[in-house]
């Protein structure tokens, strides 16, 4: 099996990270995302990890600054792309909200490299633009996340078994 890159989206709650550990409970996986450094860097300015609007648009002003100054976020997923190829693990999962973001990214990666939108319906309404812009995609995959836990994780791990036959 070659090592794939699966640069994974869907808004806020819809399970994104709860699948991806379930994928790692099974096999080597390493799960980053484009707003890692960005959040370290929010926690030095105060930021707690709220996940609230305000906390979520600190973090997409914050983002978008960076991208624009030095391209950090893609910057540091192409460092752990490095980190990856290294590796012992088969799959890396890319949390990536923009879809100019998710783009640039898998251009740099090349063709070793898919899109998946997790969807479920939360009830909740994002207001700020990288939440409300996922479906701003040609995704080449989607999982649709309303069954019960259990069901969810083994029908996501099966969806990952095909995308990386």
């Amino acid at each position: 099996m070659e090592k794939i890159v699966i640069v994974i989206n869907g808004s806020g709650g819809v399970g994104k990270d709860t699948l991806c550990e379930a994928v790692k409970e099974k096999m080597p996986v390493r799960i980053v995302s484009s707003v890692d450094p960005i959040k370290a860097l929010a926690r030095t300015g105060g930021w707690q990890g709220e996940k609230d609007d305000k906390g979520r648009l600190l973090l997409v002003r914050l983002k978008q600054a960076f991208v624009e100054y030095n391209d950090l976020p893609c910057k540091y997923l192409l460092q752990e792309y490095e980190a990856f190829l290294k590796s012992e693990e088969k799959v890396m999962f890319a949390h990536i909200r923009e879809p100019e973001e998710i783009s640039k990214f898998r251009r740099a990666v090349g063709k070793n490299c898919k899109t998946l939108l997790v969807t479920r319906n939360t009830g909740i309404s994002w207001h700020n633009e990288s939440d409300g812009g996922v479906n701003g995609y040609d995704y080449d995959y989607r999982f649709d996340n309303d069954l019960p836990l259990p069901e969810a994780k083994e029908a996501f791990r099966a969806l990952i078994g095909e995308i990386i036959k």
